[in-house]
């Protein structure tokens, strides 16, 4: 057993123990070829909590300054996380990203750049270009109940449908404006229907 394959079954056991997650739509995660996954973000433990069950090796972009704290930048980049200066260039960020896509890989970005806890926060347009310079389709996700964590709500993970830029022609800045809002849109229909569930 690989140290990402201890730590994905290690945050598995706990959100399960902890937040009683429950998990939705896993047969519509390709299991081979490039891949993205575009996920909201509303706490700081959807990284893991989302990532632990995708059911192949993940890479996520996260930002810079968490790999400046003492031990976690060691861990996240020994599970696979790579920086982006969300402030300045995010050049070797995409880079990086479309060498993991180019090998096959699977990236997990989350659409809004950060937490987006108030909802306000827009969609910026580098998953779309990711998926287009990757050649990747993009499987939307959403995560339901993390901003209530500490009061130990219960947790759905849910995984759409793959969606993917047209194939047979590049992609216009149109085009890559049109997939992000759609990407959303697709997020935002996870969110509203497994927001309102409870069984």
């Amino acid at each position: 057993m690989t140290f990402y394959d201890f730590a994905t079954a290690t945050v598995r056991t706990i959100s399960r123990l902890v937040w009683r997650t429950r998990v939705h739509g896993l047969e519509n995660i390709p299991l081979h070829g490039p891949l993205i996954i575009a996920c909201n973000h509303v706490s700081n433990i959807d990284p893991p909590v989302m990532g632990c069950w995708v059911p192949r090796r993940l890479s996520y972009m996260a930002k810079k300054e968490l790999f400046a704290i003492p031990g976690l930048g060691a861990l996240i980049t020994a599970l696979g996380a790579y920086p982006v200066d969300r402030h300045g260039s995010a050049t070797a960020a995409i880079k990086r990203s479309v060498e993991i896509l180019r090998a096959q890989g699977c990236v997990g970005i989350f659409p809004e750049g950060g937490r987006n806890v108030t909802g306000d926060r827009e969609a910026r347009a580098g998953v779309a270009l990711l998926a287009s310079l990757g050649k990747a389709p993009v499987v939307p996700a959403c995560i339901v109940g993390s901003d209530r964590a500490v009061r130990l709500h219960r947790i759905d993970v849910v995984f759409g449908p793959p969606i993917a830029l047209p194939a047979d022609r590049k992609a216009t800045r149109d085009d890559l404006a049109a997939f992000t809002e759609q990407i959303m849109a697709a997020i935002a229909a996870l969110a509203k229907e497994y927001g309102r569930r409870t069984d």
